[in-house]
């Protein structure tokens, strides 16, 4: 599979730490990559330096094979990447209708918003449909994850980034963000997930980057990692199989 998305040697300084040590990583188009690793590892600055929102001080990256370093966020939103963050960042004084309406570049009012689109949304996240004019704000942990995902996904997107989507979910809402995940992939959707529910890894991920110390230390396929203990132990200090 050819790389959509391409990390070489990237640095990445917020102050005075300095948080990536040279990441090279690569994103095969089509496919779901886990990034995995201890907390504190880089998951999440990896992802905010792909979007911009933290300069990489040092490296290449690239998406389809435009370079990316220099780039404003929005300008790198506008190529087709989308972000969910772990805080879902959702405006919680604004109804569901409206965050999603924000999150529309083609629409400037819900009637404007791609009706088979939309239908396709509900499928996956039925609250949405639901809760579609109650402010954000008093929507369960797992609605707002579910309307975090729908806003990234509410027009076409190549590429989707998603930080940690199941933290504090239920098994049973976690479960429905897999199924929904899983529909994306199936419509050619590239998906970079950086996860800790190793449940939720192993049912998803096509290959899988795992970062120590600000830098990627294992790169393959997520079902090698999955059915190797050994690995798992060395690399996570633990093993999958304890978390299914």
């Amino acid at each position: 599979m050819s790389a959509l998305l391409t990390l070489r040697g990237v640095h990445t300084h917020i102050g005075a730490y300095h948080i990536l040590h040279g990441v090279d990583l690569e994103v095969p188009e089509g496919q779901v990559t886990m990034l995995l690793g201890r907390n504190g590892a880089g998951k999440t600055t990896t992802l905010r330096t792909i979007m911009g929102l933290w300069p990489a001080s040092q490296g290449e990256l690239h998406f389809r094979g435009q370079p990316l370093k220099g780039l404003t966020t929005p300008d790198i939103a506008q190529l087709g990447i989308a972000y969910v963050p772990e805080s879902m960042g959702i405006f919680t004084d604004l109804t569901v209708q409206e965050n999603m309406l924000l999150a529309a570049r083609s629409a400037r009012h819900a009637d404007e918003l791609d009706a088979h689109r939309l239908a396709w949304i509900f499928g996956l996240f039925p609250p949405l449909k639901t809760f579609w004019l109650v402010p954000a704000g008093k929507l369960s942990g797992g609605q707002k994850q579910m309307l975090a995902v729908g806003r990234a996904i509410v027009e076409p997107r190549e590429l989707i980034l998603i930080d940690e989507p199941s933290k504090g979910l239920a098994p049973a809402i976690v479960r429905n963000l897999i199924t929904a995940l899983r529909e994306l992939k199936a419509q050619r959707t590239t998906i970079l997930l950086v996860e800790q529910n190793f449940m939720m890894a192993r049912a998803l991920g096509d290959t899988v980057a795992v970062m120590d110390d600000g830098r990627v230390v294992h790169r393959g396929a997520m079902t090698e990692l999955a059915e190797d203990v050994a690995l798992q132990q060395r690399l996570l200090g633990l093993s999958l199989g304890e978390h299914a």
